[in-house]
């Protein structure tokens, strides 16, 4: 009982607890608050105007509609698809350069690309042209290794359009299969691969254009090759001649000189003075440029299907469309054999003669603009693959074909790419003949400066550009030995007066003279050998020398003997009376006037207004020519028999720098040392002045017309001054004045 008491009360307990915490509590007194008013904000600030976007958005992008009919955005062209079957799909490294703006961008930026680019890449876009990069590029390096400088704008251009090879490329090949000896051989294969078709892919217009100095196309060793071609200045490059946003050509730009032209084929028909010869040999020389390269490429074609059949065995056809381009045709029916799928079989039969031809026939094929870019490279390119192939065959009428122009177009010969060895720069002293600036540079200033190697003339060379096409008047040239003579005679007042052919005379005159002869040798002893003296040298085709005589004293004239001036003697005495000034062949038309039955140009050596029988032989009915001869026959003998004499005998070589050589056994080959055939080193005054006499007589091969008597009367003086005999002969007379 006492224990529920107690638990009783201690539940009542706690109610009372409980009721008395549930009772409401006093208010508090609240304490006085000081208020502060909200201080008032400080307003807030105009927001800046947004800066202008660089480059600015323009609503429209200049030239898009161009470019957006352009092949550079043809989006359904396989040149931006061919990678979208691939697994994976993405344009490689080595082609995403020119595939996709990204790689362009990329490549140009750095000067390679890292990874494969997604496919479809897409187009090529207005940014991969148009950024700080690409705009101040300025040199190219083509697949040859070779850096082209200077290229301006148009190294945008030529970062794609130069192809994907080079001779470089076929070489490494060559070798790399072991075949460089043996053109003929079908090498085995390699690491488990063959030898195959090499190509320089498509458009490579850029090393087109720039010939030799970017080593586009096969050049056969031993041959040489022209150039850059320049066309007209403003008028030289990528930019020059198309449209850089649509890529047509400028068609109303062409207009302005080529006549007949009124769309982009026409242009085929085009064919430039400075291509006179019939190259294709079909013996049409009207037919555009365009046309002669099609000759060649059938001529050359037509080689290397004969050559795969009749001696690698296996035939061969061509397709253009189709990689890998030759395949084989084993019936010979000219379409491709096909396998048991249906697929064409590539040809896998190859030798190096084989690849070369075939690398230099894809190249033509691929740059349909070459008539353009360079026709002359072009055009030798496959002329030399030609040969090469016939080297084998022996079928192919090769006489019928022709490689160079006329020489002042011939770029690809030594006047013109004797420098390109020494960095293809033409010293100043070279420069008025060897290069195209060099004759109005030289009557602009009196002088030349060293000047980039040209390919062969130009048109403004002798026409002044800015009064087309008239010549550039001369009135009187300067020869070396300070005479000054003009073909236009004097007006009332003595005035030399202008003529065209005085243009020729500004480098057909030589390079020495009588008085510079003479300089070279003071206190020499006539017959005693002497280290100290160095043969002079006339040039070449020194014309006018030979032609003015005694005026401008271009040979060694002997003291106390008479020579003849200018040949006033035959009526046609001026260059352009006697040249084609473009085509330089003699006007052999010309000739029948007076001389019958001309037709061929190597007549007028069969030609002499007189019968004096000069070199004593008895025939007074052969050319003056002929007597010429004689009397450089026993010139040239008297030479040899001095130089015995001297004891040191000579050899002549006109083909070689500096032409005369030592030869001491005298079995007529030049003896060699380390550094190949010893030139000639026992000089005295006396065998000077003949040598140099016989070395004009040997660089003017139109001596016999030019000045024949004047020629007859310093070989014979020659001949006396070495103690040679000119028993039999006749020095011609000097009339009194």
């Amino acid at each position: 009982m006492k224990i529920k008491f107690l638990i009783l009360t201690g539940v009542l307990l706690l109610l009372i607890a409980v009721a008395a915490a549930c009772q409401p509590a006093p208010a508090p007194t609240a304490a006085p608050v000081e208020t502060t008013p909200c201080p008032t904000a400080a307003p807030c600030p105009e927001c800046p105007s947004c800066p202008t976007p660089e480059p600015p958005v323009v609503e429209n992008v200049p030239y898009e509609e161009l470019w957006a009919n352009s092949g550079h955005n043809a989006s359904d062209a396989e040149a931006f698809n061919h990678w979208n079957t691939e697994d994976p799909a993405a344009v490689p490294t080595m082609c995403a350069k020119c595939h996709t703006s990204e790689g362009y961008e990329e490549f140009t930026s750095t000067g390679t690309i890292a990874n494969a680019i997604p496919a479809p890449a897409g187009t090529i876009q207005c940014v991969a042209c148009h950024n700080e990069t690409a705009a101040a590029l300025d040199s190219v390096t083509f697949p040859s290794g070779i850096e082209i400088t200077d290229t301006g704008p148009a190294t945008r251009c030529m970062v794609c359009h130069q192809g994907l090879a080079s001779k470089n490329t076929v070489d490494a090949a060559l070798e790399k299969f072991g075949v460089t000896g043996d053109p003929d051989k079908v090498p085995e294969p390699v690491d488990g691969a063959q030898l195959g078709f090499m190509s320089n892919h498509y458009y490579p217009a850029g090393a087109t254009l720039y010939g030799t100095e970017a080593k586009g196309g096969y050049e056969y060793d031993g041959k040489s090759y022209d150039g850059k071609f320049r066309h007209v200045e403003g008028i030289q490059d990528c930019l020059g001649c198309h449209n850089s946003h649509s890529l047509e050509v400028k068609l109303d730009t062409c207009k302005k000189c080529h006549e007949g032209v009124s769309t982009v084929e026409d242009l085929r028909n085009v064919r430039m003075q400075g291509s006179f010869v019939d190259y294709d040999g079909d013996g049409n020389v009207q037919e555009g440029i365009d046309g002669e390269l099609k000759g060649l490429q059938e001529i050359l074609y037509s080689g290397i299907q004969e050559y795969a059949r009749d001696v690698v065995g296996t035939g061969i056809a061509y397709d253009q469309n189709a990689y890998p381009y030759f395949f084989t045709d084993a019936d010979g029916d000219g379409t491709p054999d096909t396998n048991a799928d249906g697929k064409r079989t590539a040809y896998s039969t190859w030798t190096a003669r084989l690849v070369k031809a075939a690398y230099n026939y894809q190249s033509s094929v691929k740059d349909p603009g070459s008539f353009a870019h360079n026709a002359k490279y072009t055009i030798q390119l496959m002329h030399d693959s030609i040969v090469d192939l016939n080297d084998k065959l022996g079928t192919i009428d090769i006489a019928s074909l022709h490689r160079e122009d006329p020489g002042h177009f011939a770029g690809s010969t030594e006047p013109f790419r004797h420098w390109d060895a020494e960095g293809g720069i033409v010293p100043g002293e070279c420069v008025k003949c060897h290069q195209d600036e060099g004759v109005p540079q030289f009557l602009a200033n009196d002088a030349n400066i060293a000047m980039p190697a040209s390919n062969g003339f130009m048109c403004t060379t002798c026409h002044n550009e800015q009064a087309f096409p008239a010549l550039y008047d001369v009135t009187e040239v300067t020869f070396p030995s300070g005479a000054k003579v003009t073909f236009g005679g004097t007006d009332a007042d003595g005035k030399p007066i202008a003529d065209p052919s005085n243009l020729c005379l500004l480098c057909h005159q030589g390079r020495s003279s009588t008085s510079i002869v003479n300089k070279s040798l003071v206190d020499k002893e006539p017959n005693t050998p002497d280290p100290g003296i160095r043969p002079q040298n006339i040039h070449y085709f020194a014309a006018g020398a030979t032609l003015f005589g005694d005026e401008v004293q271009g040979a060694y004239q002997f003291e106390g003997q008479d020579y003849l001036g200018f040949n006033s003697s035959h009526p046609l005495n001026k260059c352009k009376d006697c040249h084609d000034v473009h085509a330089l062949e003699v006007k052999i038309q010309s000739c029948t006037g007076c001389h019958s039955g001309s037709s061929d140009p190597q007549d007028p050596r069969t030609y002499r207004l007189d019968r004096t029988d000069y070199d004593g032989d008895g025939d007074t009915n052969e050319g003056i020519s002929a007597e010429i001869d004689a009397f450089a026959e026993r010139l040239y003998a008297a030479m040899q028999a001095y130089a015995v004499k001297i004891g040191t005998p000579i050899l002549y070589d006109s083909h070689r720098y500096p032409y005369f050589f030592v030869d001491a056994d005298g079995d007529g080959v030049a003896d060699t040392g380390e550094k190949g055939p010893v030139s000639y080193n026992a000089w005295t005054p006396t065998l000077v002045k003949a040598a140099y006499n016989y070395q004009l007589y040997q660089k003017d091969p139109g001596a016999f017309t030019h000045n024949p008597k004047y020629v007859l009367q310093f070989l014979y003086d020659s001949i006396v001054a070495l103690g040679g005999d000119v028993s039999g002969f006749t020095r011609p007379a000097t009339p009194a004045e």
